[in-house]
């Protein structure tokens, strides 16, 4: 049973993004926000679709910890769970992903057209220098800009090291840090097809300060929030 419901997951979400895909197409000729709210329409629809197939939800934890102003959201990485979420719980908000992901049909257009923040990993200076540009751009938008610090996706109850572009651009933007764990890949495994039925926990932690703390600073007292809570979840 768990195969079946997995297998109606996907087939109703590639369905709905081929639903999209007119709107996606179209929407470079709305401004921003309005071009925003069609499309992550999608994730919100995947959300619901994972409940009712999957019976996996979520839960959140700490949403007073949320700033109403533009902050750059620290994330734990371990599927695609987290990400779509995000696109429900969090305000207008932009991505720091890897640049492959634009190779992706449909998907891969409704990202560029949300302006995401692509990088290719082979050549880190000018991905960070692009992290920094474009990200002070989006927060000075009014847009939240979200990062996993761990780079991919990593396995429950795993960690790697946390490169450092999210807590630089803290440190040259001046605009606060909130870190989020959450135990999505315990019930959405990385690189798994079956779904997991369960509550997935989104902690988002209290603000961490980057005025007058250098990247190393800011990267250290996000990672050990992060994986301190992680060994709770």
């Amino acid at each position: 049973m768990l195969f079946l419901r997995s297998l109606l997951f996907y087939i109703g979400m590639i369905l709905g993004l081929i639903i999209w895909a007119p709107m996606i197409i179209i929407a470079p000729i709305f401004k921003y926000p309005k071009r925003y709210r069609m499309l992550i329409k999608w994730g919100y629809f995947v959300v619901w679709w994972l409940e009712k197939t999957c019976n996996l939800t979520y839960k959140l934890h700490g949403m007073e910890n949320l700033p109403e102003t533009p902050s750059i959201i620290l994330s734990k990485h371990q599927s695609a769970c987290e990400a779509i979420i995000y696109l429900k719980i969090f305000p207008i908000q932009t991505w720091v992903l890897k640049h492959e992901l634009l190779w992706i049909p449909i998907y891969g257009l409704a990202l560029k057209n949300l302006e995401a923040i692509t990088i290719k990993r082979q050549n880190i200076r000018k991905s960070m220098q692009q992290v920094i540009v474009k990200g002070q751009r989006s927060l000075e938008a009014g847009r939240f800009v979200v990062i996993f610090p761990e780079g991919t996706r990593v396995a429950y109850g795993q960690k790697k090291k946390y490169g450092i572009g999210g807590a630089l651009l803290a440190e040259k933007t001046g605009y606060p840090v909130v870190p989020i764990a959450h135990n999505a890949g315990k019930f959405w495994p990385k690189n798994k097809f079956i779904k997991q039925p369960g509550v997935v926990d989104i902690v988002i932690g209290p603000i961490i300060e980057s005025k007058n703390r250098t990247c190393r600073e800011i990267n250290v007292l996000t990672e050990e929030w992060i994986e301190k809570t992680m060994e709770k979840l």
